[in-house]
């Protein structure tokens, strides 16, 4: 049993006011605030690119309710994505295809794709904190499409 947030009186669960002092109650009669509610577009978006775990920001963009027809923070949220998936192919096909040539000098490939990767990540939070909107080359163009197609 819930109790006033003034005079400490015992109220029903469904009460608004109090029947003792008559002050409002809070979180009485609705419902549980989505946790996304008090986040900005704009730092949802910044928290889409943030390296290594941007990820799961774009996931919870792209299934909160809130940014269902938000379109401009769902194609961030997709370029976050695709920007990590580049990352993993880098690292998970061609770090292990360059790195069985040692005697040829080309083991650098990797590390420099990495590198474009990571200054991608960085640039786009740049540009997003400035609340520019900004479509990189190949992956933006995917993110467009992608969030296009989900209306």
């Amino acid at each position: 049993m819930p109790f006033c947030v003034q005079c400490g009186q015992q109220i029903g669960g469904e009460d608004k006011f109090c029947a003792k002092c008559g002050t409002a109650q809070k979180g009485s009669g609705g419902a549980a605030p989505h946790f996304m509610d008090g986040i900005s577009q704009r730092n949802m978006m910044l928290l889409c690119y943030i390296p290594w775990v941007g990820w799961i920001a774009g996931v919870a963009v792209l299934g909160s309710p809130r940014f269902r027809s938000d379109n401009r923070v769902r194609f961030h949220a997709f370029q976050g994505l695709y920007l990590f998936v580049a990352w993993l192919l880098v690292e998970w096909v061609l770090s292990p295809m360059f790195g069985f040539n040692r005697g040829l000098g080309i083991r650098f490939v990797p590390q420099f794709l990495h590198l474009i990767v990571f200054a991608a990540w960085i640039f786009m939070i740049i540009k997003v904190s400035h609340d520019e909107d900004y479509h990189l080359p190949i992956v933006g163009e995917l993110a467009a499409r992608s969030a296009a197609e989900q209306h």
